[in-house]
């Protein structure tokens, strides 16, 4: 080969080697171009600042659109939720006086000297006031749970406290069916939110005092790497193992609840708790001998 096509070859390597940087600035080029872009869109104050036919232009203006729309669908969510909570709220308070009056007016009536047909309706009466009450109360709680309006505020704390002021909240309930309730004592450690978590343990044990004719409901702790473990347990009916999946679903109730008070929700509020708090709920039960939830809290 002589020297002139030495050059040349030289001279095509040169020019393609060129061609390849200035390729590697362009797409590095773009690239930090695309990365100010998302920057920019992060903090809301992206425009278009390119107006040509370049692919980047075309694609500022994709930008621009998506953000445009984005804006939109967040502020009509946002609009939606303020409409949700100012209907919780209404909710809340225009039937809180109402079945407040249904109540005393029905225990006024008790207390009269009544024929004893008369005085079934009226303890039949208190009783649906009551359970409307706590259906109304479950659902603004719920509510207000799905909707982010009441937000989870998990801390680190022993669960000894939290256990104890669920027992004592259901003492009397179990000792009027003959039932006792035994916490195992623990100085095991968990994350969760105190309020709301005592509102899901106290659903789990009401269930347990609700489907339990006779026996114990036991509460005792596990302590994993990540995660600590509340068992509570009971000498109940049981849960047939085809309806073990169904029972955190919301208003569900089995043809064996049907007889019990309750709306179905409890179960489906302790469950939006838990999970709120980035643990989980798991049953364990043997038909005619008793059920175990077991609340996994992280560590």
């Amino acid at each position: 080969m002589n020297k002139s096509g030495i050059v040349i070859i030289l001279l095509c390597f040169l020019a393609a080697a060129a061609v390849v940087l200035w390729e590697r600035r362009k797409v590095r080029k773009t690239m930090e171009e695309i990365e100010r872009m998302l920057d920019v869109a992060m903090t809301g104050s992206f425009s278009e600042i390119t107006f040509d036919e370049s692919q980047l232009s075309a694609l500022e203006t994709k930008f621009a659109h998506y953000l445009s729309v984005a804006e939109a669908s967040s502020r009509n969510m946002a609009q939606e939720k303020d409409k949700i909570k100012s209907l919780i709220a209404d909710i809340s308070h225009q039937t809180k006086t109402p079945i407040a009056n249904l109540l005393l007016y029905s225990e006024l009536l008790m207390e009269e000297t009544l024929p004893a047909s008369a005085k079934e309706n009226v303890e039949a009466l208190y009783k649906q006031s009551e359970k409307l009450r706590f259906l109304i109360d479950s659902l603004v709680k719920l509510s207000r749970l799905e909707n982010g309006i009441i937000s989870l505020s998990p801390q680190q704390a022993s669960l000894q406290p939290l256990l104890e002021s669920v027992v004592e909240q259901y003492a009397s309930k179990a000792s009027g069916k003959g039932l006792s309730i035994y916490l195992y004592d623990t100085d095991i450690s968990a994350t969760f939110d105190f309020k709301w978590t005592a509102e899901a343990l106290a659903n789990i044990v009401d269930n347990a005092i609700k489907y339990t004719e006779h026996g114990t409901i036991t509460i005792s702790t596990v302590s994993y790497e990540m995660f600590t473990r509340i068992d509570i347990s009971d000498t109940g009916s049981g849960i047939p193992e085809n309806e073990q999946t169904k029972i955190f679903s919301r208003f569900y109730r089995s043809n064996a609840a049907q007889e019990q008070e309750g709306v179905g929700i409890g179960l489906y509020l302790a469950r939006q708790i838990i999970s709120g708090e980035g643990g989980y709920i798991k049953v364990a039960s043997v038909p005619g001998k008793g059920s175990t939830f077991s609340v996994f809290l992280p560590k």
